[in-house]
Parts: structure tokens; C-alpha cells; sequence
């Protein structure tokens, strides 16, 4: 995949060893994240609401700037730069946590990458989230992790599951009902289809 990490100015989590990437974009205060992780970006875009402007006056980095006023989140901001570029996976770190409603923009902006064919995940520290647009996915088991999956869309139709404690045939997941909460791993992977929707995977560490 052709990876754009985005780095968010939510709470702070580590990145994972393995994790590689083609791209990375800090919004805002995440450029506070980006150097405590020891990552130059290729970009910081926000309109630095947060991060203040004398904080970015010997930056050798591209800056862009927008508005305070404006319908974008500094998160969106980023996906749609990410999504004109052309990159068709995008992982955010530094996305939950803090407040709420910014970690819930950061949920819906994953949708809006979805629905332009663009996978998403975001990575916390007990917690990856990542979006599935039909097929087939499959999770490795994680010990003392739980997973769970949500209808994004209104319905996430024809959903089979197998490998889980809570096997499914042929269901469907809506947005209104959180029937998919809290599954375990039976086998060394679960696999999961679905055939319409955008679905949530959600893996949390459950202890």
C-alpha cells in the first residue's frame, strides 16, 4: 500500500515499530507529537488554533495555512491533501484521547476516506481502528484484545463472520444498534465479509 501517516494533535501515543509509510503530514499540534516521536514530516498543514506561530519560525518543512474559519478539520484538511496525492492507505497516530469530539471528527473523517476508496486505520495505544469497505478481511488474533465492528453507512449488509467466539452468517450491522460489540478470536484469525457498507473495526486491549 502507499501509506500517509498523519500525525493529530489528540493524545499522545507511540508509534509501532513495524509501522511504515510513504508520506507524513503533522495538523497543527501534532507537530508537537511528530517531534517527541522523532519524525520530521513531510508537511504541516492547520490553522494553528493551537500550535503557535513562533513555534514554526525555523521550521525547514512546508507549512500550509488555513483559516480558523472554515468547514475542514485540520484532520480532514490532511486526509483530503492525502487523498488528492493519491495515497490509498492512510494511518493516523495521536487521533483519540483528549477530547471527544475531535476523536469522533477523526471517526467520521475515516469515512469520508473510505467512500473515496481510501483504507484508514487509526493507532492508539490500547486501541486500533481501522475502516472495511466489502470483501474479505482477515484479523490475527491478538492476546487479551477484543474486537468489535460497527456499521458506518446505515448498514453494513451480508456480513459473515468465522473464527470468532460470536460467528455470523449473512447479517446485517446497522448504525443505530452496536450488535457487533465485544468479539474474541476463537481461532488464530478471524475472517470477516461483508458485501455493501462501511464497516469500523475496532481491536482494544480488553486485559
Amino acid at each position: 500500500m502507499n501509506t500517509c501517516l498523519i500525525i493529530t494533535g489528540g493524545e499522545y501515543s507511540p508509534v509501532p515499530e513495524n509501522l511504515s509509510y510513504n508520506y507524513s503530514i503533522a495538523c497543527d499540534l501534532g507537530y508537537e507529537h511528530a517531534k517527541t516521536l522523532g519524525i520530521t514530516p513531510d508537511l504541516i498543514i492547520g490553522d494553528f488554533d493551537s500550535l503557535q506561530e513562533e513555534q514554526l519560525l525555523d521550521v525547514q518543512i512546508p507549512v500550509v495555512r488555513h483559516p480558523s474559519k472554515k468547514d475542514d478539520s485540520d484532520t480532514m484538511l490532511a486526509i483530503k491533501y492525502a487523498i488528492r496525492q493519491g495515497y490509498d492507505h492512510i494511518c493516523m497516530i495521536c487521533a483519540l484521547g483528549g477530547r471527544w469530539d475531535h476523536a469522533f471528527a477523526n471517526v467520521q473523517s475515516m469515512t469520508y476516506a473510505a467512500k473515496h476508496g481510501v483504507t484508514c486505520e487509526i493507532i492508539a495505544k490500547d486501541d486500533t481502528l481501522r475502516t472495511f469497505f466489502g470483501g474479505e478481511i482477515l484479523l490475527k488474533r491478538r492476546e487479551q484484545y477484543a474486537f468489535s465492528l460497527f456499521a458506518l453507512t446505515d448498514t453494513c449488509e451480508h456480513v459473515c463472520i468465522t473464527g470468532a467466539k460470536y460467528p455470523a452468517d449473512d447479517i446485517t450491522l446497522t448504525n443505530d444498534f452496536p450488535l457487533g460489540l465485544s468479539n474474541a478470536w476463537e481461532a488464530d484469525e478471524v475472517r470477516i465479509t461483508m458485501e455493501k457498507g462501511i464497516m469500523l473495526i475496532v481491536e482494544s486491549y480488553a486485559g
